[in-house]
């Protein structure tokens, strides 16, 4: 497996498929770089050069006991993008890796990056705060806190199978391997690091974060998300980027990327070539 060794001692695993202009995906909580199989075999096919890395704590990388925050993560994508000297870098983030992202490229500067695509992802903030009014009660997160640390299996297997890919609407049909695929991904991890990746996703603010961002910003966003609500989320963040666009789509859930894929994948294309 390739790996490389961070500074305090963590393991982490990516992939680097192909050649040419450089795509580096950033994954969701509490998935693993698998979870972009779909995007890194169409984008390899398109001529592109395609990484992704398990987030420390998830999939193959070390199971750490810390280091689950936004600083951290970012730090990590930035020791991969430096072990493979990446350039002109394309940066695409779902959803807890949207915030990746845009921390990543904040605190690291855009010396390497092109342009960066936040899908269906937690910025600016995802827990409501005086500031934030329109975020979830800090309660809906002490919850699923609760679950991951309690009923984890049985909880990844039912948001898999309802809310995150809207398999709960009316006429929506469940697809058993893609629920599947998503418990399993989820099962590799440890429980701790998504225990605490639960306050860096909903509890970090990227507010000032997205303000420094300069580059091009698409940002992807369904208006049937039922887990980072859109309105709050991709609406707001297009606002903050310096060169934003903002691309709703009807009826789409939270992992789009997957149950939408064609449609995802063309949209990025065409992005990636404008």
């Amino acid at each position: 497996m390739a790996t490389i060794t961070t500074s305090d001692g963590t393991e982490i695993f990516y992939k680097d498929w192909g050649s040419g202009q450089p795509i580096v995906f950033s994954h969701g909580w509490p998935l693993s770089s698998d979870d972009w199989d779909t995007q890194m075999m169409f984008f390899l096919l398109h001529g592109y050069r395609v990484i992704a890395h398990d987030r420390r704590g998830h999939g193959r990388s070390t199971q750490t006991s810390d280091g689950h925050d936004m600083d951290h993560y970012a730090a990590d994508l930035a020791a991969v993008v430096e072990h493979l000297d990446l350039h002109d870098a394309i940066h695409v983030g779902h959803s807890t890796g949207g915030g990746e992202v845009a921390h990543y490229i904040a605190q690291y500067g855009e010396s390497r990056v092109a342009k960066a695509v936040l899908i269906s992802s937690v910025p600016p903030i995802m827990v409501q705060t005086p500031a934030n009014p329109g975020g979830l009660p800090k309660s809906v997160f002490d919850g699923l806190q609760e679950q991951v640390a309690t009923n984890r299996s049985a909880f990844y297997r039912d948001l898999a199978s309802t809310a995150f890919y809207g398999f709960n609407r009316p006429g929506v049909e469940p697809v058993e391997a893609i629920i599947e695929n998503w418990w399993r991904q989820g099962m590799m991890g440890g429980a701790k690091a998504h225990y605490d990746g639960i306050v860096a996703f909903s509890q970090t603010d990227f507010t000032e974060d997205l303000k420094k961002i300069s580059v091009p910003v698409l940002v992807m966003h369904g208006d049937d998300d039922q887990v980072v609500p859109y309105e709050d989320a991709g609406v707001l963040s297009v606002k903050l980027v310096q060169n934003g666009t903002l691309k709703i789509y009807p009826g789409y859930p939270h992992g789009m990327p997957t149950t939408q894929a064609a449609v995802i994948n063309s949209d990025l294309l065409e992005f990636f070539r404008s």
